[in-house]
């Protein structure tokens, strides 16, 4: 045997020893007949060899089928590290489902592996079951370190709002208060996205009854009661503390601002909004700034500092909601969730090296009925390639009498047809409008028509006609594979 070949294949020969060793002493629930008469080291090693060679897929596959033939969690776990280290999120997850699935309720590590790998893929309300189901098994010391991790995740979240909702579902479970006041904290801040005002003011006050100077809790409720428009004096109070803690934090300078306003001291609001504006230009104190300028009859430097906002964040929950009850013409809030695209796509892919360079073209039609979107793409004779239905958090691919279904429309579609087409959010594009769920930015024309929208790592263009509707949208992103061009040419735009 070659020396090339020997180090593998005696690597691969131990792990099928030491896994049969293992598997001869399976738990009760695990059938153990083919292990006992060899099957399985077989096809463990086989596996092992596999991987050796660079087939990793066809050594998860096998790895899945044997853990599926002979209940035993073990080799589901190692189909999940297999799939990791091939960079494969999705099958890892899947691994990781029949791993948690397969082990005794008493063990926790399954469970733990899975909640980060759900998390990680941005799905945080699949991740809420079996977090609690976690939680449970734990004592309190475990239960604060484990929503320590979780707290630690919320960073990575691509929609905050969601992540934040779950969060606090998950950590409602744990009814030990913590000791540590930062997860208080977001606790309280969770509740608040989750709807439960009651819960996150009665978690800041006992917040501020173990620290009196927690600048961020302070604020957090004075802000709260402002907004609300509820004992204003109190918020003025807690705020006017928040800010002599730290004077150089725009974000209680903007808490500041707001109260004031809601206690009618306009000019003294716009003055602390703008400071706290240049000092942090974000989405939510453009939306104050705008509002406090509407509301002093200056309605077009308001319109200008949302327009402002909107190129920093348009899918910002403040500056979303103030447009939307504000309602300036240029606005497309009150959009019906519905319409109809039917045209052509061009698709350039300048790789890396012109060995990766690609194209494709043909036709396509996007159907949009409240929260499922219905796209058909088609060849450039106009037969059907497939049809993709997307719903909040599915995916469905119909193509040649075969359905897939994925979480991410976008992968779905890239590893199916080949084609980086970002069909996730196409039909809020195609209106003018971003998708909900992560960071945008929006930029319009003198017409107030959206010009250009940059979401998602899509840089994208619009033309419309002189009745308002879309003729033509440029798509272009950089990516590991190189760039990308699509440009869509509507024959029936959004009718």
């Amino acid at each position: 045997m070659s020396k090339f070949l020997l180090k593998p294949f005696l690597k691969a020969l131990a792990f099928a020893t030491l896994a049969g060793g293992a598997f001869l002493s399976a738990p009760a629930h695990a059938q153990t007949n083919g292990i006992q008469s060899g099957e399985a080291i077989f096809e463990v090693l086989a596996s092992e060899i596999a991987l050796q060679r660079g087939e990793a897929g066809l050594a998860y596959n096998t790895y899945m089928e044997m853990a599926r033939q002979y209940q035993d969690p073990r080799l589901a776990q190692r189909a999940m590290e297999i799939a990791i280290a091939g960079g494969s999120p999705d099958l890892a997850l899947h691994a990781a489902k029949s791993w948690d699935e397969l082990s005794p309720p008493n063990q926790t590590k399954p469970k733990e592996v899975l909640i980060t790998l759900l998390i990680l893929s941005n799905r945080w309300n699949d991740a809420v079951k079996p977090a609690i189901a976690l939680l449970r098994q734990q004592n309190p010391a475990q239960q604060e370190n484990t929503l320590l991790q979780l707290q630690a995740l919320l960073a990575k979240a691509k929609d905050e709002s969601e992540a934040m909702r779950a969060f606090y579902e998950i950590s409602s479970t744990a009814k030990p208060q913590p000791k540590d006041l930062g997860l208080l904290y977001t606790y309280a801040m969770s509740a608040e996205k989750a709807g439960h005002i009651d819960v996150m003011e009665k978690t800041l006050r006992e917040i501020l009854r173990r620290n009196p100077n927690d600048a961020n809790s302070l604020n957090a409720l004075g802000y709260s009661l402002a907004d609300r428009n509820l004992k204003l004096p109190e918020a003025f109070a807690l705020i006017s503390k928040a800010h002599q803690l730290s004077p150089k934090d725009a974000f209680i300078l903007d808490s500041l601002g707001w109260v004031n306003f809601r206690m009618g001291k306009n000019t003294l609001a716009l003055e602390q909004l703008q400071q706290a504006f240049s000092m942090k230009p974000e989405a939510d104190i453009a939306a104050h700034v705008g509002e406090v300028l509407w509301a002093m009859n200056r309605r077009s430097e308001a319109e200008e500092m949302w327009h402002q906002g909107q190129k920093i964040d348009a899918n910002n929950a403040t500056l979303r909601e103030t447009l939307q009850r504000l309602k300036p013409d240029w606005s497309n809030t009150n959009q019906a969730a519905s319409g109809a695209w039917d045209g052509r796509f061009a698709v350039k892919v300048t790789g890396l090296t012109d060995s990766q360079n690609q194209g494709g073209s043909g036709g396509f039609s996007l159907t949009q009925e409240s929260l499922k979107d219905i796209l058909e793409i088609r060849n450039p004779m106009g037969g059907s390639i497939a049809k993709i239905i997307i719903t909040p958090g599915e995916a469905t691919l119909e193509r040649d009498g075969q359905v897939v279904t994925a979480v991410d429309a976008d992968t779905l579609v890239q590893n199916t047809l080949g084609l980086p087409l970002p069909a996730r959010g196409l039909s809020n594009w195609l209106r003018g409008e971003t998708r909900a769920g992560s960071e945008a930015s929006v930029e319009r024309n003198a017409k107030g028509q959206v010009s250009k929208i940059n979401q998602d790592g899509w840089s994208l263009a619009y033309i419309w006609s002189n009745s308002n509707r879309l003729e033509k949208l440029t798509m272009t992103r950089s990516s590991n594979i190189g760039s990308i061009d699509i440009r869509l040419v509507f024959d029936h735009p959004n009718e």
